[in-house]
């Protein structure tokens, strides 16, 4: 069985992974990223860069770089209730470099952190590497077990860091308690083709017993038909044709590109889950992104809470790991300062999942909230839901330092 050391370990090659490795091998330590995947292409996988990411790319000097690739930026938040649109976000507000979120493929934004990485030699991707297990000793983690294109392999490491999703294999392993905070929905994925002469607003649509998000991807729209939890079935008994009459009613400017549905093979189920674990570190591991925390897709923010985590471990704890002094005490501070935004942010997730999403799933009459005419009278109003949407509750700033400019150390 073939043997690697490093210093660390990252499972997972998403958001969270691939940030944590960057800012690490960007700082002079020794990271290898493991990803089972061969590539990063995932239909339908979360793809808003809020403006608190973009924030950290143009502190990290990358940002007029990624704004180069193929990409839609969105300023405002629309929504429509029956027959009254609104808007309920504007991020023209936001004090950022960016006033915007950027909707781009995850697979792009996941290529351009690992190009990033690349240009540091502590930076070691390996595709096609799936964690299998944990390595232990004394009560230690040491490293994780792996299968790569050569058979079984052991990396050892003084740090695993868990950041394979909300699925982990890592924390699995690690027996760590997970709290389960609860949804009431799942969504259902689609394309289908815009025309020139559709609305150009990414917009989410509330009518009785619907639910239905418009993203603008330029060729296409990416639509998100939210369901009652695990109704997945109900809806095939019903036929593909139940669906598509409903994404019409809503969207009536589909009706002539709804077919590009033809079979329940072109939609994707996403089974919401919001969860996060009552503690995020044992002694050499640490998990952080979905593996801690699995966030509902309400503002589209996961992305933006898992690169937030892995910014706030690098500031914590690039020096230990260069010192060798890295113990419990800096993985339990990472925890205490991620710990109030992503509670926060689920707080406010199932809030706004329980009092507004299961009501219009439930009900047979909609009628627009008074909360729709205060932000149309009070038009400064917007900027609230557009910070807690854009910015986030604590948005991290990058302290780890760049050894291509200078050894740095932390204050």
């Amino acid at each position: 069985m073939a043997e690697i050391k490093t210093n660390v370990c990252v499972v997972g090659g998403g958001p969270a992974g691939l940030m944590a490795g960057y800012l690490l091998a960007r700082a002079g330590v020794d990271v290898i990223i493991i990803e089972k995947h061969g590539d990063f292409f995932r239909d339908f996988r979360g793809d808003t860069v809020h403006p608190s990411t973009l924030e950290l790319m143009h502190e990290l000097g990358i940002l007029d770089g990624f704004l180069k690739l193929p990409h839609q930026k969105v300023s405002q938040l629309s929504g429509q209730i029956g027959e009254e649109k609104f808007m309920m976000a504007d991020f023209s507000y936001l004090n950022t470099k960016c006033k915007y979120i950027v909707f781009m493929p995850q697979w792009d934004f996941l290529n351009y952190i690992a190009d990033q990485g690349r240009k540091y030699p502590k930076f070691n991707l390996r595709m096609n590497t799936e964690a299998t297990d944990l390595l232990e000793e004394n009560g230690k983690i040491v490293g994780v077990k792996a299968i790569d294109d050569n058979g079984e392999l052991l990396i050892k490491s003084n740090l695993v860091i868990g950041a394979d999703g909300r699925n982990s294999i890592i924390r699995k392993s690690a027996n760590m308690e997970v709290e389960d905070v609860g949804a009431p929905m799942d969504v259902l994925w689609m394309r289908i083709s815009r025309k020139p002469s559709d609305p150009q607003e990414t917009l989410g649509r509330f009518d009785a017993g619907i639910v239905l998000i418009m993203i603008n991807r330029n060729e296409y729209w990416q639509c998100g038909f939210v369901i009652p939890k695990g109704k997945l079935e109900d809806y095939k008994a019903q036929g593909l044709d139940s669906i598509k009459n409903r994404i019409v009613e809503m969207a009536p400017f589909t009706s002539d590109t709804v077919n590009d549905i033809t079979s329940f093979d072109d939609i994707k189920l996403l089974t919401v889950k919001v969860d996060r674990l009552t503690k995020w570190y044992k002694n050499g591991l640490l998990c952080i992104g979905d593996s801690a925390h699995a966030m509902s897709p309400v503002a589209g923010v996961g992305i933006n809470l898992a690169v937030q985590d892995a910014v706030a471990m690098a500031n914590y704890l690039y020096l230990p790991l260069l010192k060798g002094t890295l113990d419990e005490n800096h993985l339990r501070m990472v925890q205490e300062r991620r710990t109030y935004p992503t509670r926060m942010t689920q707080r406010a997730q199932v809030l706004i999942q329980n009092n507004v999403i299961k009501p219009t799933l439930e009900s047979t009459k909609m009628k627009a909230p008074w909360i729709t005419q205060v932000f149309k009278t009070l038009p400064a109003l917007r900027a609230v839901p557009a910070n807690l949407i854009g910015k986030g509750f604590r948005p991290e700033h990058i302290h780890s330092p760049d050894t291509r400019h200078s050894a740095g150390v932390m204050k």
